[in-house]
């Protein structure tokens, strides 16, 4: 037996080289070669200038792309495996002031993609956008791409003009209260909260208890103080459309950009390049070649007038973005179309 096992030897070693050989040959084959790059990031993280359009060569004169994306609050973004982010309400200030310290930027075109968001983060937004505009003298257009309704189209209001595309989705002139409450379900639970407060409105709103009418009387003073000072955006940015008509469209629905156009509560249909065109007229530059810049961190890779301005800092595969009221137990009061919630 020992001496059968030991002529077998032999045969078997080849073989078996043979077979790990043919397997890093076919590895090894489909992979290609394989390369890395090693690339130095700089500490300092400073939003950068990348050209994503450039009609001449020699083109000095520049407008600015600022891009508009998501939901609009006043806190960084969290999702299902990455939290962080950047404050949508930071950054756009920290464009706008980047454009208006370049003398060399004659405009902004603000491209939107956004359904709305927080009340005040949309305000103070707006706030910004409409200083931008008076300390500067630059002209700016909004373009809604795919979406800007309630909060995105407010903050179109703070532009000299507005562009959608005709498949546009914009309107939703409105605030909503986003308010959810668990009380049915403690109560099959026989489970039990116990609140002490100080005063019987102290927790208006709570997951736990159920609304009352003193309670929604309250949120709904509130709610309509907000509807008011939106439509007085609207007022002071759509001036061709009277007070009726105005109250009449602002019920909360959405309309395409043709019937937006319609209705009064844009100027022109067209497209992101359209806006730009509009962008080196309102500038005085409709003869002069140009090119479009859009601001964003290190290494955020920019090649064209469509790609987003942020940085490279989501890394997950899946990105999973829950409404605020799943992270946060307090009513949330928002100028945001939202269907789905």
């Amino acid at each position: 037996m020992p001496a059968t096992q030991a002529s077998l030897s032999p045969t078997r070693q080849p073989c078996t080289t043979a077979v790990i050989a043919a397997l890093l040959l076919v590895v090894l084959g489909g992979c290609g070669p394989t390369s890395f790059l090693i690339t130095p990031v700089s500490a300092r993280q400073a939003l950068t200038e990348e050209v994503v359009l450039r009609e001449s060569f020699w083109a000095t004169q520049k407008l600015a792309l600022v891009d508009v994306d998501g939901v609009l609050q006043n806190a960084r973004p969290t999702n299902l495996l990455n939290a962080g982010g950047e404050n949508p309400v930071s950054l756009f200030t920290e464009k706008l002031d980047k454009a208006a310290s370049d003398r060399n930027v004659r405009a902004v075109v603000l491209r939107i993609n956004s359904p709305g968001g927080g009340v005040t983060a949309t305000d103070l937004m707006y706030g910004e956008l409409k200083k931008f505009r008076e300390r500067t003298g630059k002209p700016v257009v909004a373009a809604i791409l795919d979406l800007g309704a309630s909060g995105g189209y407010y903050l179109a209001c703070g532009a000299d003009k507005i562009y959608a595309l005709p498949t546009s989705v914009t309107g939703s002139i409105g605030v909503i209260m986003i308010a959810p409450e668990f009380s049915g379900t403690l109560a099959k639970l026989d489970a039990h909260v116990n609140v002490i407060k100080s005063g019987a409105m102290k927790d208006m709103g709570s997951l736990f208890r159920e609304m009352n009418e003193q309670d929604r009387a309250v949120f709904q003073g509130l709610i309509d103080g907000m509807y008011t000072r939106f439509l007085e955006v609207v007022a002071q940015a759509r001036p061709g459309v009277d007070a009726a008509k105005l109250r009449q469209l602002a019920d909360g629905r959405v309309y395409l950009g043709t019937e937006a156009k319609a209705n009064g509560l844009i100027d022109d249909v067209g497209t992101l390049r359209d806006a730009i065109l509009a962008a080196k007229a309102a500038a005085g530059l409709a003869d002069t070649k140009v090119k479009v810049v859009e601001y964003g961190r290190p290494l955020a890779y920019q090649p064209n007038i469509y790609a987003r301005g942020d940085g490279p800092g989501q890394i997950n595969l899946v990105n999973v973005q829950f409404p605020d009221w799943l992270s946060s137990p307090a009513p949330q009061l928002m100028y945001l179309w939202a269907p789905a919630w």
